[in-house]
């Protein structure tokens, strides 16, 4: 990854493409060269960052690229959250409090995407 600006602005771009294969969503996820993520958007509380922020990079960028193009439904995208941070190595502690973050704080960030096909129900 690389900073996706000459400025500091929190983004960072992909220079090479990043697949995650999720048994949880029974599917391949690539997110592309050039996708830019700001990680884990974690308030920069000091108590709060000290806890999640800076964790788990990678699950980061695939969880923003989820809640970017909408390959599956919110919940989804979440619990991949999860899985993929168990898979990087982080506490299971840390990744219930990224979880629960994403699930209450989340809502605002998960807007309806244009292209996504209706789904039966």
């Amino acid at each position: 990854m690389e900073n996706a600006t000459d400025q500091d602005d929190g983004l960072w771009r992909l220079v090479e493409p990043l697949v995650y294969q999720s048994d949880m969503a029974g599917q391949t996820f690539e997110v592309p060269a050039g996708f830019e993520t700001d990680l884990a958007s974690v308030p920069r509380l000091p108590v709060v960052y000290l806890l999640a922020g800076g964790t788990s990079n990678e699950a980061a960028v695939v969880h923003d690229f989820l809640y970017t193009e909408h390959p599956v439904p919110r919940a989804v995208a979440d619990a991949v959250l999860r899985e993929a941070s168990a898979v990087t190595g982080v506490p299971v502690w840390r990744r219930w409090l990224m979880f629960w973050g994403v699930r209450l704080g989340g809502g605002s960030h998960w807007e309806p995407a244009t292209s996504q096909a209706p789904t039966g129900g």
